[in-house]
C-alpha cells in the first residue's frame, strides 16, 4: 500500500509525547481561566489600589471581580456554534487575542469604567477558552486516559490561580500603582503566549473527520496514536470507528439546539449541573476573596495574601491525585467523596467564625486548605471532563458551551453577591455552601453514570438516547460517499484516504496567516484538503 510515514509535527513529536505535550500546552487556555479569577483577590486589598479607585465599596468590588463572567458567559454561549464552523484550533487563537486585549485594558485602567471594560472584554476571551479547550482535549485523547488528561488541563487552571496569588503577594512590596498593574499585566504576557502556540498544535481529528478534512484526518490521527505512521492499524481503526460515528450522526439532520435538548436532554441536565454545582459548592467564595475570608478570621494585610498563597500551594497539589484515580476509581466515587468532605470543611469554617475563639484564625485556614484540596481532587476536574465526554460528537461544541455558559451565570451571581452576603450574614455563608455540598452528592448519587474508559463513540450505550430520523437508513453501505465503496482492503468500508506522499501538516507556523485567514473550503484545498467524489476510485 502507498503512505507508509505520515507528516511529522513541527516539533517532531508523535504519540504520547505529543499528546502530553499538546495536553500540558493548551492547559493555558485554562491557566489563563484561573489565574484571572485569583489575581484579583490579592489587588483587592491593597493600599494602592483602593486608593486609585477611592475606597471602593464591597458592591463595586463585587463587580469589577465578578462582571468577567458577564463576557465569559455570551462568549461560551456563541463559541459552541463558532467552534464548529471554524474548528478548534482557531477557536482558541482568537480566545487568546481577544484575552490580551481585556487584560491590557485592565493593565493600563484609569478608572472603574475602564477596568469594568477590560474584564468584560478579558471575559468574552476566558469563556471562550473554557468552553474549546475541554472539548479539544477529549476529542485528542484516547479512552483509558481521557479522565488523566482532562485533570491535568485542570492542573493548570489551578496552578494560574495560585500564580495568581503569589505575584499579587510579591507585588505588595512595590511601593506605587505598580503593585497592581504589573498582576494585571502578567495576564497578557500568558495569553500572547497561548495564542503563538496554537499555531503549532494539531487540529481536534474529530472536527476534521466531521468536516470531511480527511486527509489531515488520518495524518493528525496517526501522529497522536500511530506513531506518525498513517497505515498503523490502530491509527486506521480509529479513523473507522470516528468516521462511522460521523456518517451516522449526519442521518439525525439538523443538529439545533431545540434539537440537541429534545434529544439529549438528560446528557445536558447532567453536563449543566455538574458546573452550576461546581460554583454553588463555594469555590468563588475561596478563590475571588479569599483575603477577605482570612481577614474575617483575623489575619490582616498582606498576612491575609500570603495565607491565600499557601493554600494554593495545597490547592494545586490536590489536583494532582485524580491524575491517578479519575481512571482507576471512576468519576463518581470521586465526586461523591469530595462532596462529603466539603460539607464538613464548610461547616466547620461556619462553625469556628461563630464561635470566634483564640484559635479561630489558625483553624480557619485550615478548613479552607481541607475544603480547597477536596475541592481540587473532585468538583474542580471532573465538572470540566464530564460534558465533552457525554456529549455526541454533533452536539459537542454546542453542550459544552451550554455547560460552560452555566458555570460561568453561576460563577458570576457568587462572585456577586459573595462581598455582600459576607457583611450580611458572615458565617452563615459557609453553611449554604455546605448545603449546596449535599445537595450535589444527592445528584451524583442518583443521576450520574459511571463514565471511565468508554470511547466517547460508545456513550450512547450508556445512555440510549442516539436515534436517527424515522425512514433513514444508518447501514454504512448506504451512508459511504461512492468513492469509498471501494475499500482497498477487503471487508472495511470506512477505509481511511491513502497517503501517496507526505505534505505539511496542520502542525507548524509556516503559512500561517494564509490558514488562518483562508477559506476552509476553498476548492483549491488549502490546509484543510476534502476528499471529493470520485477521489478514491
Amino acid at each position: 500500500m502507498p503512505g507508509g510515514k505520515g507528516d511529522q509535527t513541527a516539533l517532531g513529536l508523535t504519540g504520547k509525547p505529543l499528546l502530553y505535550f499538546t495536553s500540558v500546552f493548551v492547559s493555558l487556555g485554562v491557566f489563563l481561566f484561573g489565574y484571572d479569577q485569583g489575581v484579583m483577590s490579592g489587588i483587592i486589598t491593597g493600599p494602592y489600589f483602593k486608593a486609585y479607585y477611592n475606597n471602593p465599596t464591597r458592591a463595586e468590588i463585587g463587580t469589577m471581580v465578578a462582571i468577567l463572567e458577564v463576557g465569559a458567559f455570551i462568549s461560551s454561549l456563541i463559541v459552541g456554534r463558532v467552534g464548529d464552523i471554524i474548528g478548534r484550533r482557531r477557536t482558541i487563537l482568537y480566545g487568546s487575542m481577544i484575552f490580551v486585549v481585556g487584560g491590557a485594558l485592565q493593565t493600563f485602567s484609569t478608572g472603574i469604567v475602564t477596568m469594568i471594560l477590560g474584564r468584560i472584554i478579558a471575559g468574552l476571551g476566558v469563556g471562550a477558552l473554557s468552553t474549546i479547550v475541554p472539548v479539544y482535549q477529549s476529542e485528542i485523547s484516547p479512552p483509558h486516559n481521557r479522565g488523566k488528561l482532562a485533570c491535568i488541563e485542570f492542573t493548570g487552571n489551578i496552578v494560574g490561580y495560585a500564580s495568581s496569588v503569589w505575584v499579587d503577594y510579591a507585588c505588595t512590596w512595590i511601593e506605587s500603582d505598580y503593585s497592581w498593574r504589573t498582576p494585571l499585566f502578567m495576564q497578557c504576557v500568558m495569553g500572547f503566549l497561548l495564542a503563538v502556540g496554537s499555531t503549532v498544535i494539531s487540529e481536534s481529528p474529530r472536527w476534521l473527520l466531521d468536516n470531511d478534512h480527511d486527509e489531515e484526518g488520518i495524518r493528525v490521527i496517526a501522529n497522536l496514536h500511530g506513531g506518525g505512521d498513517t497505515n498503523n492499524e490502530k491509527a486506521r481503526q480509529e479513523f473507522r470507528e470516528i468516521k462511522l460515528n460521523v456518517l451516522l450522526t449526519r442521518q439525525e439532520g439538523e443538529r439545533s439546539y431545540s434539537e440537541m435538548w429534545k434529544r439529549y436532554k438528560k446528557r445536558l441536565i447532567i453536563a449543566m449541573s455538574s458546573q452550576a454545582f461546581a460554583q454553588l459548592n463555594g469555590i468563588n467564595v475561596i478563590s475571588y476573596y479569599a483575603p477577605l475570608v482570612f481577614e474575617q478570621a483575623g489575619w490582616i494585610g498582606r498576612d491575609a495574601i500570603l495565607m491565600t498563597g499557601i493554600n494554593g500551594i495545597v490547592y494545586v497539589a490536590s489536583t494532582i491525585p485524580p491524575w491517578y484515580l479519575v481512571d482507576k476509581w471512576g468519576r463518581r466515587p470521586i465526586l461523591l467523596s469530595g462532596a462529603v468532605v466539603m460539607v464538613l470543611a464548610l461547616s466547620a469554617i461556619s462553625g469556628l467564625m461563630y464561635i470566634n475563639i483564640p484559635q479561630t484564625p489558625g483553624l480557619v485556614v485550615l478548613s479552607v486548605v481541607i475544603y480547597n484540596a477536596f475541592f481540587g481532587y473532585s468538583w474542580g476536574p471532573v465538572p470540566w471532563l464530564y460534558p465533552p465526554e457525554i456529549l455526541p460528537l454533533s452536539i459537542r461544541a454546542k453542550g459544552a458551551s451550554l455547560s460552560t455558559a452555566t458555570n460561568w451565570a453561576f460563577n458570576w451571581a457568587v462572585g456577586e453577591v459573595t462581598p455582600v452576603l459576607q457583611e450580611l450574614i458572615t458565617w452563615r455563608l459557609y453553611l449554604m455552601h455546605a448545603f449546596f455540598c449535599a445537595c450535589s452528592f444527592v445528584l451524583v448519587y442518583f443521576v450520574y453514570p459511571e463514565t471511565k474508559g468508554v470511547q466517547l463513540e460508545d456513550m450512547d450505550a450508556i445512555f440510549g438516547d442516539h436515534y436517527t430520523q424515522e425512514g433513514q437508513s444508518t447501514d454504512r453501505e448506504a451512508l459511504l460517499p461512492r468513492s469509498r465503496h471501494r475499500s482497498p482492503i477487503e471487508g472495511h468500508h470506512l477505509e481511511p484516504p491513502v497517503m501517496d506522499e507526505p505534505r505539511n501538516s496542520l502542525a507548524g507556523s509556516g503559512g500561517f496567516f494564509s490558514r488562518m485567514f483562508a477559506n476552509k473550503n476553498n476548492e483549491s484545498g488549502g490546509d484543510y484538503r476534502r476528499l471529493e467524489a470520485g477521489a478514491g476510485d
